[in-house]
């Protein structure tokens, strides 16, 4: 039975107090072991997930902490983790004791080793290199056991800083082209080789070395508190986390959206920082080229030298990201198929307005049939208004337009639908049926509660399609396989959504402070899961995802997915509950078939599915040419892929009517928005295919 976390904490802190007296908050040195057992309370008694704090349990913190330390295996040597490894089953004896042995010897080692490496790359750096080795970095740290030696570890280093000298050298060769408007050089061929560029490499990487070690040597014991912390946290699920107190306050500002900047969700990722959303109606997504899953290596204000990133804490990316609006910063990124491009965004607030299910009525004279189409962004809801709006209510209100203009069929576009408000998604689907169970939503305690369809209207009752790809998930899950359950709707897109079935909640830790303990305030925060949530037919969606009836070919395919998170959460049953399916007279194989014979068919398609097949091939080959030929024909053999996938032909054949009222604001900025909008969904193979697939099911 789970107890309440003050009455368990009291006698502990009046212990933490009595052995380290009273002082000042700052600097008082009990705090830790009070936020340690504080976090670890929450954990034990309102985390989904039970773990039991033994051996097991100590042995993925110890792992965990590892790769929060030296994610990519390229400071600690061998000896280091033998003699680190005495901890590795004596974490959990520390939590209840409220030691912090093992985090102590590990920071130690790590400066020792920050410091010596420090000295290699400067050495290193005083050579130049001539790129023409065939030779290659392992980039993957599983594939790379620790450096036994210093030489080992010197040698790898010297890969490592020839590999960025040579980023660096393309991009100053590639600055030096656009200067120089040299039109006779084509941008497939590379120039001789330049030593002066390379010397300018060399100095440009010397000091952002400078930069990165610096920030390397002066992290505090906070910041590695917060790391250790981290990877306890971690051990439950991946999106358990501490905040440490300035931290948890740029977290609660940036979920406001009232913060100036780009609007991604970011996430560190070995050295550098991965973009993991970006927020619909922000300015990055208003921008179009940053994307989920691309890494983010240099960060630039305007026309200035980028800084790089290296190593540099989350926090510190961030404010650099951040900044007034109107004011333009400059990422270099990763991408996931290896292109290495810089994207410019103008900062700005979140324009909410941007993130309202859009809405179109289509003509398509080839099926000689009208259609509704419907693309939501996100799950939202403004409860602050007596008339805020909601996604389900927009949705609504939309389908009463279509119903009007007797559309033919609809389509619901939840593709890049990250989640949302719950109690949206719950009423959006309730739409298109008359009543009955939409979600299962069951706790750490096993309490299930059943959350059903609001209302017994249906408010559109014919053929319906819903779209989603590789970044559904969430809320946008819950519709898909509400209305898949009910056999309501065709689900076409990716082969399965992203596999999101959890719930999380953000808790500040001074809450579980008396008065008489307001000295050690502030704590932090911490996110854990306190829900998991099931399909009407008792699976869960974590994991597995919704699965598509018919499967398109998926551009974010090669995506990293929810069962690929580190102590991910497995799929389960709990009992089925009862409800109604919708009967059909649909032959789902049929349509299937055909389907399957126009995306073979389909150009757009075929370009997808070969893209999708050589970025699997490239995330597979986890190695890095240091050869500069080599890296320059690969670069730009992957930007002429990138200009040929994603840009698609308008179709003749259809007549695209856009809703006005949703989505768009009446300035001339909106208008001109509301165009683009409309060629968008004109030249979407994806829509297109769900048209086709819904004239099948009425001539059905």
């Amino acid at each position: 039975m789970r107890k309440p976390i003050l009455k368990i904490l009291i006698p502990l802190l009046i212990v933490v107090l009595l052995i380290y007296g009273i002082t000042a908050a700052d600097t008082f040195e009990g705090k830790d072991t009070v936020v340690a057992m504080i976090m670890m309370q929450a954990l034990e008694n309102w985390h989904y997930n039970q773990v039991k704090l033994n051996d097991n349990f100590s042995r993925t913190a110890f792992a965990n902490f590892l790769k929060e330390l030296d994610p990519n295996k390229r400071f600690f040597l061998k000896s280091d983790i033998e003699q680190l490894k005495r901890f590795q089953n004596k974490i959990d004896d520390e939590l209840r004791t409220g030691e912090f042995q093992c985090l102590e010897l590990a920071s130690e080692i790590l400066k020792k080793r920050i410091a010596k490496v420090q000295s290699i790359y400067q050495e290193i750096l005083k050579e130049p290199f001539d790129f023409s080795d065939d030779e290659e970095l392992e980039f993957d740290a599983v594939k790379r056991d620790y450096c036994a030696n210093e030489t080992e570890q010197r040698e790898l280093w010297r890969k490592i800083l020839e590999y960025r000298a040579l980023v660096y050298y393309l991009s100053l060769e590639e600055g030096q082209k656009e200067s120089q408007k040299r039109k006779s050089t084509s941008k497939s061929k590379l120039p001789a080789f330049n030593p002066k560029l390379e010397k300018q490499a060399r100095e440009k990487l010397a000091r952002s070395l400078k930069r990165e070690f610096q920030i390397l040597v002066n992290k505090t014991d906070k910041n590695r508190l917060e790391q250790y912390l981290n990877s306890i946290a971690a051990t439950f699920d991946p999106h358990t986390r501490y905040f440490l107190p300035e931290e948890a306050e740029d977290f609660e500002t940036g979920l406001s959206g009232t913060l100036e900047g780009i609007g991604a969700i970011l996430e560190a990722d070995g050295e550098y920082v991965k973009v993991n959303e970006i927020v619909p109606g922000s300015a990055a997504w208003r921008q179009g080229e940053l994307k989920a899953g691309d890494l983010i290596m240099k960060v630039g204000q305007a026309a200035e030298e980028p800084v790089d990133i290296s190593y540099m804490p989350l926090t510190e990316v961030v404010k650099l990201i951040r900044g007034k609006k109107g004011t333009e910063v400059r990422l270099t990124v990763k991408k996931a198929d290896g292109r290495i491009m810089v994207i410019p965004i103008i900062r700005d607030v979140v324009i909410i307005e941007e993130a309202y299910a859009k809405a179109a009525v289509i003509d398509n004279r080839e099926l000689g049939k009208k259609f509704g189409y419907i693309y939501l962004p996100s799950f939202y809801h403004d409860y602050k208004s007596k008339n805020g709006r909601g996604a389900a209510a927009d949705v609504r209100k939309q389908l009463q337009i279509f119903k009007a203009e007797k559309v033919d069929g609809v389509i619901l576009d939840l593709r890049n639908n990250f989640g949302g408000i719950l109690e949206d998604a719950v009423s959006l689907s309730g739409l298109f049926i008359k009543n009955g169970p939409i979600v299962q939503v069951k706790n750490g305690a096993g309490y299930i509660e059943v959350l059903n369809d609001p209302d017994k209207e249906i408010v559109y009752d014919g053929p319906l399609v819903v779209l989603i790809n590789s970044l559904s998930a969430s809320a946008a899950e819950i519709v898909a396989a509400a209305l898949q359950d009910y056999g309501r709707a065709i689900i076409m897109g990716s082969p399965a959504s992203y596999g999101k079935g959890t719930v999380q909640i953000i808790t500040d830790l001074d809450r579980f402070l008396g008065n008489e303990f307001s000295i050690l305030k502030p704590l932090g925060s911490l996110k854990l899961t306190i829900q998991k949530y099931y399909r009407i037919t008792g699976g869960s969606v974590q994991g597995k995802g919704v699965v598509s009836d018919i499967p398109l070919p998926d551009i974010y395919e090669h995506l990293e997915r929810e069962k690929d998170l580190d102590n991910a959460l497995p799929w389960d049953t709990i009992p089925p509950t009862l409800y109604r399916k919708w009967l059909t007279d649909s032959d789902l194989k049929e349509i299937k078939t055909k389907s399957a014979k126009r995306v073979n068919d389909n150009p757009s398609f075929k370009l997808i599915a070969e893209h999708v097949e050589r970025v699997k091939k490239r995330q597979a080959k986890t190695s890095q040419s240091l050869q500069l030929a080599k890296v320059f024909k690969e670069q730009n053999l992957l930007k002429q892929e990138a200009e040929n996938v994603g840009k698609y032909e308008e179709r003749a054949y259809l007549e695209v009517t856009v809703l006005n009222d949703f989505g768009f604001s009446k300035e001339a900025s909106g208008i001109e928005k509301q165009k683009e909008w409309r060629k968008q969904v004109a030249s979407d193979p994806y829509i297109d295919e769900a048209m086709f697939v819904l004239e099948d099911v009425i001539n059905q």
